[in-house]
């Protein structure tokens, strides 16, 4: 395991894998075992680096709460040896975007990056709905909100079966604060229009996601200048684990076949 420090003097440990220019892969929510599935297929070709996310204080202000992510992968960026691709999940998919907006890489990849576009977001009250239960001393309670809503978009006939064969739960439950803290983040967050991002992108969705990422997916692809859009038919918002196979496919064909990329 090694570490960086960004900017404000906050850690980052990071693992790696593998050999070759870097394909750093940046997580929503799970932690680094989140990638497990996706990092042996490309560590023949690639030195996969898998960040942590920071810890956010609870008194830290929601403004820039992404650009502290933010600058943590920049020094991430800056440790590594090349201009690497960025492949996130969720918010590690708007943390792929944004980053590309201000580091030098090779390529982002984003699956159903985390933002919130259009009336959905003008409407959006998670953070305050959770908070609610937070401040009742129900974490459990506020973890299931975030669970249903990122995941199902609020639309699943049992929720609560689902989520007892679910393996992340109960433990997901410590991680409420942290989720209520990046959900109110992201509400306030504004899709820049046009997305200045100079390297090619590849947006990814599933069919059965959230409706609120799957319209927030095409919106990005709609702003970026270079960018190809795929959906996998079946997959839902944990794609990248249920159906790795043809994700890491999807994204095989994409850095063997972008002119950008090969070249």
């Amino acid at each position: 395991m090694q570490t960086v420090t960004a900017a404000d003097g906050t850690r980052t440990a990071y693992e790696t894998h593998g050999d070759g220019p870097p394909l750093v892969l940046l997580y929503g929510g799970g932690g680094r075992r989140f990638w497990d599935p996706i990092v042996p297929a490309f560590t023949d070709e690639y030195t996969v680096v898998v960040p942590d996310r920071r810890e956010h204080d609870e008194g830290a202000p929601t403004e820039g709460y992404i650009q502290r992510e933010v600058s943590d992968v920049e020094a991430v960026i800056d440790a590594v040896d090349g201009s690497p691709v960025l492949f996130g999940h969720s918010f590690g998919g708007l943390k792929a975007i944004e980053t590309a907006r201000v580091a030098d890489v090779r390529a982002a990849v984003a699956y159903e990056p985390a933002y919130l576009v259009g009336e959905y977001r003008q409407q959006a009250d998670l953070a305050a709905r959770m908070q609610e239960h937070l401040d009742a001393g129900e974490p459990r309670e506020a973890m299931k909100l975030h669970l249903k809503e990122v995941i199902h978009g609020g639309d699943i006939a049992d929720f609560d079966s689902w989520l007892e064969a679910w393996d992340g739960w109960p433990e997901a439950a410590r991680n409420a604060e942290h989720a209520v803290r990046m959900d109110r983040a992201l509400e306030q967050h504004e899709l820049a229009d046009p997305l200045d991002v100079d390297a090619p992108a590849l947006l990814l969705a599933g069919s059965e996601g959230p409706s609120h990422l799957r319209d927030s997916v095409r919106t990005v692809h709609d702003r970026l200048a270079h960018s190809r859009f795929v959906e996998f038919d079946g997959l839902g918002h944990l794609g990248p684990v249920t159906g790795a196979e043809r994700v890491i496919a999807a994204v095989e064909s994409f850095l063997g076949t972008s002119p950008d990329l090969t070249k």
